[in-house]
Order: C-alpha cells, then sequence, then structure tokens
C-alpha cells in the first residue's frame, strides 16, 4: 500500500489535454471554482472533525491544522482574484465530489474510510491538475500553482496516513474502486468547464 503516497499510483490517469486548453481559455471561471474548492476542502476536514473526533482524536489533531491551511488557500486565490480584477459569482457544482460521494458506504467504519479514500482523490487531482497547469500559465498564476502543488502533495497523503490507520490493508480494495470511478469522473465529457471538470463537448 505505500504506492497510494505517489500520486501517479493513487491516480490512474492524467488530466485531458483537452481539460488543460479549456483551463487556459477560461481562467476567471478557473480561479472562481478552485476558491470555491478550497472552501469545501476546510469544511470536509472539519466535518471529519465534528463527526469522528471524539472516536478518532488524531483527526482532530491532524485535520485541524489542515482545515486551516485550506482557508488560507482560499485567502490567496480571492487575493489573486482581486488583482487580476476577477469577481466573485455563483457557479453549478462540477458532478465529479458528488459523484465520488454518492458511492461512500453507510456504515461505520467504512464510511469513514470512504470518505478519507475519496479525500485522499480529491487532493491528489488538485495537486496534479497545479503541476499539469504550471507549464502553460503566465509567470504569476505558474508561481502561484507551483506553491500550492507543494502543500498539497502533503494533503492527499495525510488522507492516505488515516486512511490507513482506520481501514489497514481494506485501504487498497476501497482506492482502486473509488480510483476507477474517479478516472472516469475526470475523463467522461462535460458541459460546463469547472476545476475538477472533465473535458468539454
Amino acid at each position: 500500500m505505500d504506492n497510494l503516497f505517489d500520486i501517479h499510483k493513487l491516480l490512474i490517469c492524467a488530466t485531458p489535454q483537452a481539460w488543460l486548453e479549456a483551463a487556459l481559455e477560461n481562467q476567471d471561471i478557473l480561479l472562481i471554482d478552485h476558491a470555491n474548492c478550497e472552501k469545501k476542502a476546510a469544511a470536509t476536514a472539519m466535518s471529519l472533525m465534528f463527526q469522528y473526533g471524539e472516536r478518532y482524536p488524531q483527526l482532530q489533531e491532524i485535520l485541524s491544522p489542515l482545515a486551516r491551511e485550506e482557508l488560507r488557500h482560499f485567502e490567496q486565490v480571492t487575493r489573486l482574484m482581486r488583482q487580476r480584477g476577477v469577481r466573485f459569482r455563483a457557479l453549478s457544482a462540477a458532478r465529479y465530489a458528488g459523484g465520488l460521494r454518492k458511492h461512500v458506504r453507510k456504515r461505520e467504519p467504512e464510511r469513514l474510510l470512504d470518505l478519507l479514500v475519496l479525500s485522499a482523490l480529491i487532493e491528489a487531482r488538485s495537486c496534479e491538475r497545479f503541476q499539469a497547469l504550471v507549464p502553460i500559465l503566465d509567470a504569476e498564476m505558474s508561481k502561484f500553482y507551483a506553491r500550492l502543488a507543494a502543500v498539497e502533495l502533503r494533503h492527499f497523503n495525510v488522507y492516505v496516513k488515516l486512511a490507513r490507520q482506520i481501514g489497514g490493508d481494506s485501504v487498497a480494495a476501497r482506492h482502486k474502486q473509488f480510483a476507477a470511478i474517479e478516472a472516469k469522473l475526470i475523463t467522461d465529457r462535460d458541459r460546463d468547464f469547472r476545476f475538477h471538470s472533465g473535458p468539454l463537448h
């Protein structure tokens, strides 16, 4: 299971080139939806703390600083948006996170294990997309995403470690199932560009 700490083993496909081309054409939406993703990432960490913190104290110790870091990222994205004259506006959610969550089991501790595995996959995909964006964006945004990629690398490893603590040997099987679902969501075509969308029609 050590290979789950390798982003290229955790994810079974790369971001499609067509998504990267759409990102270049939709940089305002990229920033707006990225900001939304950072808020959701902080909310996910805090939700896990509230739901499971008493049973698993290590969740609170590990996820509290992660949640703060996600909120700092949100602030950094919104600062960059202001500098570039990009105004916040409402965007419909991508089908990505919902498409993963609908496969989460309802019984415990299986539910917690699934939430940790899919959180690891989401963080890993964010990191992979940051890395893929660095060579194609302007200097300012490239530097920004390169810096975030290094942090997201650590975030997905946090979730992998927690999943292994909770699920032990069962993590590998659940990862395999969720990784296949994640790859389909990221490669199937979408109507609207989002940070976690597939390529556009």
